[in-house]
Parts: C-alpha cells; sequence; structure tokens
C-alpha cells in the first residue's frame, strides 16, 4: 500500500514537473518561492494587525511568531529527520527526469516546511480576519497554494509532501488563531470586570 502511494506521488510529480513545464512558469515559480519577495507582504499583514487590534495586537504577533517558530521546526526538524525521505532532485529512480530548476536541493523532502509555514499563515491571517473573510480567504488560500505548487515544479518536494504540509500548518493556524483569541476574550472580560468594579467604587 504504502509503495502504491509512493508510486502514484512520482507519477503526480512527474506530470507537474515536466508535463506543465513552459517558460513562463520556468521564470516565475523559483521566484514564488523565494521567502524574502513575501517581505512586503508579511509587513503589510503586521501592519493591519495592529491597526485592527491595537493594543491587543502585540499579542496576536506573539502568537503568530510562535507559530511560526513551532511549523518550522515540527515540519523541518522532526517530521522530515524521522521520514528521511529524499527529495525528486536526488531520488536516484528518477535520475535524468526530473527538471531541477533551483540551485538547492539539500536536506529531505517530506514534509514541506515552505507549505507548513505559509499555509499556517494563510490560516491564522483568514481568523483574525473574519470580517473580510469573503476577500482574504480566496486570496490567502490562492496565495499559500502557488507556493507549493511551486516547490513541486521546480523539482524539491512532491505532491504528498506539500499536500500534507498545507494540511498540517492549516492546523496550526487554525489552533493558534482560536487560543490567541480566546485568550484575548480573557483578557478583555478581566479587564472590563476590573473596570466596572473601580467605577462601582467612585
Amino acid at each position: 500500500m504504502i509503495e502504491y502511494i509512493l508510486n502514484t506521488d512520482k507519477e503526480f510529480f512527474l506530470l507537474i514537473n515536466n508535463g506543465l513545464a513552459n517558460p513562463f512558469l520556468d521564470w516565475l515559480c523559483p521566484w514564488l518561492r523565494k521567502q524574502e519577495i513575501w517581505y512586503p507582504l508579511y509587513a503589510l499583514i503586521v501592519y493591519f494587525i495592529i491597526r485592527m487590534y491595537k493594543k491587543e495586537s502585540w499579542k496576536i504577533l506573539l502568537a503568530g511568531a510562535l507559530m511560526i517558530l513551532g511549523t518550522d521546526q515540527f515540519s523541518a526538524n522532526l517530521v522530515k529527520n524521522t521520514f528521511m525521505r529524499l527529495r525528486p532532485c536526488n531520488e536516484p529512480s528518477l535520475a535524468g527526469q526530473v527538471r531541477h530548476l533551483i540551485e538547492s536541493c539539500n536536506g529531505y523532502s517530506f514534509i514541506s516546511a515552505h507549505a507548513t509555514n505559509h499555509f499556517a499563515i494563510a490560516v491564522f491571517v483568514i481568523c483574525y480576519f473574519k470580517s473580510y473573510s469573503v476577500y482574504i480567504t480566496p486570496i490567502a488560500l490562492l496565495w499559500a497554494s502557488s507556493i507549493i505548487f511551486s516547490q513541486v515544479y521546480v523539482g524539491v518536494h512532491y505532491p504528498l509532501d506539500v499536500i500534507v504540509g498545507g494540511l498540517t500548518g492549516s492546523l496550526f493556524g487554525y489552533a493558534f488563531a482560536k487560543y490567541s483569541l480566546k485568550y484575548i476574550k480573557i483578557v478583555e472580560k478581566r479587564q472590563n470586570h476590573q473596570d466596572t468594579k473601580g467605577t462601582k467604587f467612585h
């Protein structure tokens, strides 16, 4: 069963890596996966969190930072070092078939840290901007999906790597958003209760 799944995964990888090959994606995908090109977007997210949540924003940003640290350590260290799956660009059975479009091919393949981190961010942002979910949700999911698609297209991950990574990241994003929102509401209730008690004595 496992062998069947892995072989099917390789077939889908070749379908994306080879079957969809074209000059435009050859240029675009290596750029999409670069973290540094998304720095302005990260800064914009931080700006809107601060603007919307004001004095509570530092708690949200701290939760987000801890989430990214957690997803990165979980995927890049724990899971990868447990399964030790070779990347497609290093897989002997795929030698001569992989279009490897970036310089690096280090580390293990399962699961994708890019997928875990970016889907965690996407779901976290969706949860915190519920009032704009009609617009935010498709944009955030399309953004994260384009990055993980690029990981397969450039030859460093299999589809299963990014699918499981995306699902794992979504769980992290939802959990951190849910519990940080719950904490903020608890703090607000306590502050309101204290303010009410203080007012009665004046």
